[in-house]
């Protein structure tokens, strides 16, 4: 009897199990091709209610129709450090509207240039935060305000994703600088100091940064909110959060307490997602996930931090999964791509849902997978397959660049079919109800 009952126990979690993923995707979601014959493509968002704004990690940026029609709005390529032809994580990286751009007609992009004459000179680039104009419906490159200027000891870890807050501030996404384990490379390499960049207070890298592109402080081009924690001293002003890692999207939940999610790539063992606040401090390089990392043997967690935090508080992810590179077994993805919650009306399947992805199953092979999470009645989240009408093989045959958002709420998909920069393999996709 005892047999007979465990068999059934398992045999209806695993049907529970089942019905949970089919719900959540299978029960009518679907990815519709809008356009193609694009580079990598990194951002897309809302411009005038009708169409969307689309830019292209190496440099042109486009207005897009609902239809997929695209017509050029600007192109920053000449100003760019990008390896074309190759994977790179440089480039254009962020663009987000003014709150009142319908008014002012400002918005701002963070993008990689040439390293600047007073960086170290053994660095990689510089990653520059602008404030541009829009003219009619062009971008005006002449107007460009160059707002703040953070130089990158590697190609690498940039994240670069800027997003406007509620209260009107500029947020910032700022890689801890690039190689691996926030660590230095070898004696010679002078890109950190002894504890990594993403727990030193005094670096850019590594965090999230909030400033006042409305009411520049005297001496600089952007103001600093009153409330950034440490505007009276003790780390850099424009410092929100710290001990991040690579954080590869940044995205306000435009209903509910407008939260701020950040996917924060990791290293081997751990992907997640990150729920911002004043003041967090995360854990990376001290964590990976919720372990304590090991910068010298990131595949073997510590049991104790490898230095003495002090009486730090972490601030854990709301969602994790592991890597395949040490999970092969159990992991989910390579590389996590962030998304938003979904708002839209199209899809009320997947309403207060966190709608992400993982960037590939493998590397070097397109096989990017999407995800959801969802928030419990106890706080704590839930992640499943979004399982694809449009998509049955257990994934969607690219690697996915990133998500977009128009004024309505609903979703896109960015996504390049070889990882590569220069290759004509861009796509952007829309989720929708299956059978549109």
């Amino acid at each position: 009897m005892k047999a007979i009952l465990a068999l059934l126990t398992v045999s209806l979690a695993s049907l529970f199990a089942n019905f949970a993923v089919a719900a959540d995707g299978a029960s009518g979601v679907a990815l519709k091709l809008l356009a193609t014959n694009l580079t990598g493509p990194t951002v897309l968002g809302d411009y005038d209610g009708k169409r969307v704004l689309l830019a292209e990690q190496v440099g042109p940026l486009h207005l897009m129709t609902p239809d997929g029609q695209l017509k050029p709005f600007g192109d920053l390529s000449a100003k760019l450090a990008v390896n074309l032809g190759k994977f790179d994580e440089r480039g254009v990286l962020g663009v987000a509207m003014h709150p009142k751009f319908a008014q002012n007609r400002k918005l701002y992009i963070c993008y990689s240039v040439p390293l600047r004459a007073s960086a170290p000179t053994n660095w990689n680039h510089t990653m520059n935060i602008a404030e541009f104009a829009a003219k009619g419906d062009t971008l005006d490159v002449a107007s460009e305000r160059v707002l703040l200027q953070i130089d990158r000891p590697y190609f690498n870890h940039n994240g670069g994703r800027i997003a406007f807050g509620p209260d009107g501030f500029l947020y910032i996404g700022s890689g801890d600088g690039g190689h691996k384990n926030d660590i230095n490379k070898d004696d010679k390499d002078q890109a950190r100091g002894p504890r990594g960049n993403a727990q030193d207070l005094n670096t850019l890298l590594g965090k999230i940064l909030r400033i006042d592109v409305d009411q520049p402080a005297a001496g600089k081009p952007y103001g600093i909110p009153r409330d950034n924690p440490f505007v009276k001293g003790g780390g850099r002003p424009e410092i929100y959060a710290w001990g991040i890692r690579n954080p590869w999207s940044l995205t306000f939940d435009r209903a509910g307490q407008r939260e701020l999610f950040e996917g924060d790539i990791g290293q081997n063992r751990w992907e997640e997602i990150n729920i911002i606040v004043k003041g967090g401090n995360y854990g990376w390089n001290l964590k990976e996930g919720e372990e304590w990392f090991n910068p010298k043997g990131e595949n073997k967690p510590l049991e104790k931090p490898y230095f003495d935090p002090g009486n730090v508080q972490f601030i854990a992810p709301v969602i994790t999964y592991e890597n395949l590179a040490s999970a092969p077994q159990t992991g989910k993805g390579k590389s996590v791509t962030g998304g938003y919650v979904y708002r839209g009306k199209a899809l009320p399947q997947l309403a207060g849902k966190y709608v992400f992805a993982d960037w590939s199953k493998n590397m070097g092979v397109a096989q990017g997978v999407l995800y959801t999470a969802a928030r419990g009645g106890d706080g704590k989240w839930t992640m499943n397959d979004l399982a694809l009408a449009s998509h049955t093989s257990g994934h969607i045959g690219a690697f996915v660049w990133a998500f977009g958002e128009d004024k309505e709420g609903e979703l896109y998909v960015l996504t390049n079919q070889t990882g590569a920069l220069g290759t004509k393999g861009g796509k952007v996709w829309k989720l929708v109800k299956a059978g549109q």
